[in-house]
């Protein structure tokens, strides 16, 4: 991000696409399966750290808001929520450009490392993740496209996406991936994608539409990059990842739409919450998971 406020504040975002079934307007949860329970761990940027779900959790050094999409897993009776360590904010690395030193935000690498022994272990049989938007510094592009216009976005997106940069970023996160595999060699990885911001044929236009569009490409394109990680990683690491794609179920549901799934408060752009899934979005993306890696056919013992 261009600011620590900014990037403490407006951090990640993205893309998808999953088949679920909906009810009373809201994606319903799977009806609670039989044990033996999987045990489930959740690594992470601020979608898994449940940012949007309720009121901002502040908690240095890494914010948490509880109600999230992995709270709301670990309610159905089909997982045993071993931990949530995912934060508001994080990058893969320390090594990323986005890091801010000032505010020791722990990263996807210290999660991992960090854990009490044995929370990532052969028992455990589920592992989610959002990782990649933080990467690309998409928390600062948004600033731009929302507070400067459409041409300063083109030229913030232009800056952060360049073909080398990805190339990158499907590195690392190929790699995250293996480290969270050799650490639960027998866990599925699901590696969740990010929803598409903006309905740009919307009345409601909290950004000009042609912001409102670059954005919705430039998720797109971070989604393509982290699915693509993920083929890598299963190829050249022989890891279990899946990438579950999320922006069908939140079609109709933008943050412009009539009914949100996504956070906006125009009167105060700097709102931690804002362009993370709400309530309604959390359960979305729960529902997403749980169709996408059926827990009762990734019990090990």
């Amino acid at each position: 991000m261009g600011n620590t406020s900014l990037r403490r504040r407006l951090p990640a975002f993205a893309a998808g696409l999953a088949s679920l079934v909906m009810a009373s307007g809201i994606a319903a949860i799977p009806a609670e399966a039989a044990s033996p329970k999987v045990d489930y761990v959740a690594l992470g940027d601020s979608y898994t750290a449940g940012t949007g779900a309720g009121p901002f959790d502040f908690g240095y050094p890494c914010d948490r808001t509880p109600g999230g999409y992995v709270d709301v897993v670990g309610k159905t009776g089909r997982v045993n929520l071993v931990m949530n360590a995912a934060c508001h904010g994080a990058v893969l690395s320390a090594t990323n450009p986005f890091y801010d030193h000032s505010i020791p935000i722990p990263t996807v690498a210290e999660q991992i490392q960090n854990l009490p022994s044995g929370t990532l272990s052969a028992d455990t049989e589920l592992v989610s993740i959002t990782a990649g938007a933080n990467d690309l510094g998409f928390s600062y592009v948004l600033g731009q496209c929302a507070y400067y216009g459409s041409v300063a976005c083109s030229d913030a997106l232009a800056g952060v996406a360049s073909p080398s940069v990805l190339a990158k970023l499907t590195s690392n996160l190929a790699w995250t991936y293996k480290e969270i595999q050799q650490a639960a060699p027998n866990a599925t990885i699901a590696v969740m994608g990010y929803p598409l911001l903006f309905d740009p044929t919307s009345q409601y236009a909290p950004l000009p539409v042609e912001s409102q569009m670059l954005m919705n490409q430039a998720t797109l394109l971070v989604n393509s990059t982290i699915a693509g990680a993920v083929s890598t990683a299963n190829t050249v690491y022989s890891t279990k990842a899946k990438y579950v794609d999320v922006t069908g179920s939140f079609a109709g549901h933008a943050v412009n739409s009539l009914e949100p799934w996504i956070n906006l408060d125009p009167v105060n752009f700097t709102d931690p919450r804002n362009f993370h899934p709400n309530k309604e979005g959390h359960r979305a993306y729960a529902s997403a998971l749980l169709e996408a890696v059926k827990p009762s056919q990734l019990v090990t013992r």
